[in-house]
């Protein structure tokens, strides 16, 4: 095992993916130690079952606490020697080396403070990893536009879908898989529990950058992402809570009072696209 990197995982009824995504820890290059944050999930003895069929440790936690404070419980569990650590959905399969190649990047790029892989979806393509960070305008465009033109220029400048998948900096990284240096999640306090789900990967890579680290995209790591995590069973919360996230992210950022205007209207096309998404 790779002493110098851990993994961590959040689990909430997630007993049915979780196996693969233990089993394909080792090809990847291991870890230690392995650990399982445990939402209150009501699995959970499904959970301690399967961690300890494949080495790892479950925390329990007394409440749901989302992602973000989920990972930080989990983070702060562990043992001092850990400079890395892989973060990543259940609902993962870490192809061969994937970590070996991750923490290769991070070890010549000394100023990453989080690197991602090239994330697959389960027919193969690759999803948008590694974005920009959302600007106001081009957080408006998605918001008002995306349900109905997918292939808006806000959109697709949001996605950088021209990018060709080549090792770069980027704004922010995809929370489903990425790999921090410790020292620097630590330096910025991790993720903000103020998002219970979605959007505090942005807000991670943001405030990574503003404390001077980049956020690598490394596409020679590949995981796939199925998407088969627990929240599939109520899509309706989910994108809910998408949308209250990603208007807290953009609000926060422009707070200043002359900008109150624009940010009525991005909380009006937040509205019009969650109702289209629940719909």
């Amino acid at each position: 095992m790779n002493a110098r990197v851990a993994v961590v995982t959040v689990s909430y009824n997630s007993a049915r993916v979780l196996p693969e995504f233990l089993a394909s820890i080792p090809p990847a290059g291991g870890a230690e130690p392995i650990v399982i944050a445990d939402n209150a999930s009501p699995e959970f003895g499904d959970t301690e079952r399967i961690a300890r069929e494949h080495d790892a440790r479950v925390l329990r936690l007394p409440d749901n606490r989302g992602y973000g404070g989920a990972v930080n419980a989990a983070m702060a569990t562990l043992p001092d020697e850990t400079e890395y650590v892989v973060i990543a959905n259940p609902d993962v399969v870490l192809h061969a080396e994937a970590i070996t190649r991750l923490v290769a990047v991070a070890d010549r790029t000394p100023g990453a403070g989080a690197v991602g892989p090239q994330i697959l979806d389960p027919d193969g393509t690759t999803y948008p990893s590694a974005r920009r960070l959302p600007s106001l305008r081009t957080g408006v465009g998605h918001a008002l536009f995306g349900p109905v033109w997918p292939g808006n220029p806000w959109t697709r400048s949001y996605r950088e879908d021209r990018q060709e998948p080549v090792e770069r900096d980027a704004g922010w990284l995809s929370g489903a898989c990425l790999l921090v240096r410790r020292r620097a999640f630590a330096q910025i306090g991790g993720f903000d529990e103020g998002y219970f789900m979605y959007f505090e990967d942005v807000d991670l890579g943001k405030r990574l950058g503003d404390a001077g680290w980049s956020n690598r995209y490394a596409p020679d790591a590949v995981v796939t992402h199925s998407g088969a995590h627990s929240t599939s069973g109520s899509k309706g919360a989910m994108a809910r809570a998408h949308h209250r996230s990603a208007y807290r992210y953009v609000a926060r950022r422009y707070s200043s009072w002359y900008l109150a205007p624009v940010r009525l209207v991005l909380r009006v096309g937040i509205a019009l696209r969650e109702a289209i998404t629940v719909r």
